[in-house]
């Protein structure tokens, strides 16, 4: 039964994820989610139903515009699958209670900055209070143990990351610092700060293997966001786990 609703969780991410492309790629644009419908940018063509399903779409259309056979990046079936990889996992781990609610909503908010910050460099402040002021009230309901977790947890995540920017003069964006505050009250103290090494790690590979690729220059900023949204969601579904094998492994 658990692999069902699992599965279940999968396909309805691969639904969210599709949607979650139109927010992050239109809300820093300061554009409605709702229309116009998906179009292709270049010829104008509106997408029909069956060019719309996750993921498949993307592989019955070999990756271009049935109309003018422009290429469709890769990265919209990669966000599907991934958001439904993170609604299925989330089912496996949480099963149905408060957590999985927060669960959801934590990787939903994870995969559209990660969509906006790769497109525009930015994180939006809109995003972040719509799914901060959610998490804050699920945290309420279902509060961390001891309680007083989370809030320290978002107090630690913000001072971080200002510290940071203030000594690196302005190396971490104002929307990185504002997302940790988020990340903090989901994850608490403990792995906050497990996640943000995480995020460090995966951001100079990503960095490295960019300009091993030559598609950046040292000089060239990186966007952090997706990085930081792997290092919380790693901590939150693996963090305590990392913590015991190091503490065992050293002890």
């Amino acid at each position: 039964m658990s692999i069902l609703f699992s599965g279940l969780f999968f396909l309805y991410g691969t639904i969210f994820g599709s949607f979650y492309n139109v927010v992050g790629l239109r809300v820093p644009k300061k554009k409605s989610i709702v229309s116009p419908g998906s179009a292709c940018p270049k010829c104008g063509h509106r997408l029909k139903w069956t060019e719309l399903i996750p993921v498949l779409s993307y592989f019955l259309l070999r990756g271009k515009c049935s109309s003018c056979g422009l290429t469709i990046p890769v990265k919209y079936p990669v966000i599907e699958a991934f958001t439904g990889l993170l609604f299925a996992l989330s089912f496996y781990v949480y099963g149905f209670s408060g957590e999985l609610i927060v669960s959801v909503l934590f990787a939903s908010l994870l995969i559209i900055i990660s969509v906006s910050d790769l497109e525009y460099m930015l994180i939006p402040d809109r995003i972040l209070l719509f799914f901060g002021g959610l998490l804050l009230m699920l945290r309420i309901i279902a509060p961390l143990s001891p309680w007083w977790d989370a809030p320290l947890g978002a107090a630690s995540g913000f001072t971080l990351l200002l510290l940071i920017a203030i000594i690196s003069k302005g190396g971490m964006g104002g929307g990185d610092i504002k997302l940790y505050a988020v990340i903090g009250l989901v994850l608490g103290v403990k792995l906050t700060l497990l996640s943000f090494f995480i995020a460090t790690f995966i951001g100079t590979a990503a960095g490295l293997f960019a300009i091993y690729a030559r598609k950046k220059s040292r000089k060239d900023p990186v966007p952090f966001g997706p990085s930081i949204a792997a290092g919380a969601m790693i901590a939150y579904f693996w963090g305590n786990d990392l913590i015991s094998a190091y503490m065992n492994l050293i002890f």
